[in-house]
């Protein structure tokens, strides 16, 4: 994966959610992947929870907001037809910069190599090959996921209390919340 010309740097916008892990099925749900796809990723170590690994039968994996945003680019490339390979490496890339500013990066590929521009002229530049570029505006992925996961069940990470997404269609969400009050 090439690489931009200035450095990755924590960001400020990070949401509230670095409190909170969510187990497989919630992940799947916001990332729009199956559970098998999710088990297979966390088996070959493409995409591992970052909370907590599953430990032999019983325990749950849990990931963090930032492993979703990374599973719903990887579900994203796959459809448009980037191999695997190509996007193991381009995860690999990501996970030694540390997933910083992932909301400000854009990640583009030709089909055959993933580039990440941190600036508009570098997008343009690739633009300019020639070649079919398409790209994932990973803020809008971002807050795809945001969105997603304010409507489902996440975990305290410290406590391992649930907490209960505003999804106004889930009824029993709603009792535990009127009955919590």
């Amino acid at each position: 994966m090439e690489s931009g010309p200035y450095p990755l740097h924590d960001s400020a916008a990070a949401p509230s959610t670095d409190t909170i892990g969510y187990r497989g099925p919630t992940a799947c749900a916001a990332a729009g992947i199956t559970y098998r796809q999710l088990d297979y990723w966390a088996r070959t170590s493409l995409v591992e929870p970052s909370v907590r690994p599953a430990y032999g039968s019983g325990t749950q994996r849990l990931y963090s907001f930032r492993d979703v945003v990374v599973l719903k680019i990887v579900k994203r490339f796959l459809d448009t037809g980037v191999a695997l390979q190509n996007i193991r490496a381009a995860v690999q890339h990501l996970r030694a910069r540390g997933f910083r500013d992932l909301e400000r990066m854009t990640l583009m590929s030709d089909g055959a190599t993933v580039y990440e521009c941190s600036s508009p002229d570098e997008v343009v530049g690739l633009l300019q090959g020639g070649q079919g570029v398409f790209g994932i505006a990973v803020g809008v992925v971002w807050r795809d996921v945001e969105t997603a996961l304010s409507q489902l069940h996440g975990e305290r990470i410290d406590t391992g209390e649930t907490l209960v997404g505003h999804n106004p269609a889930d009824e029993l969400a709603r009792r535990r919340r009127d009955r919590a009050v």
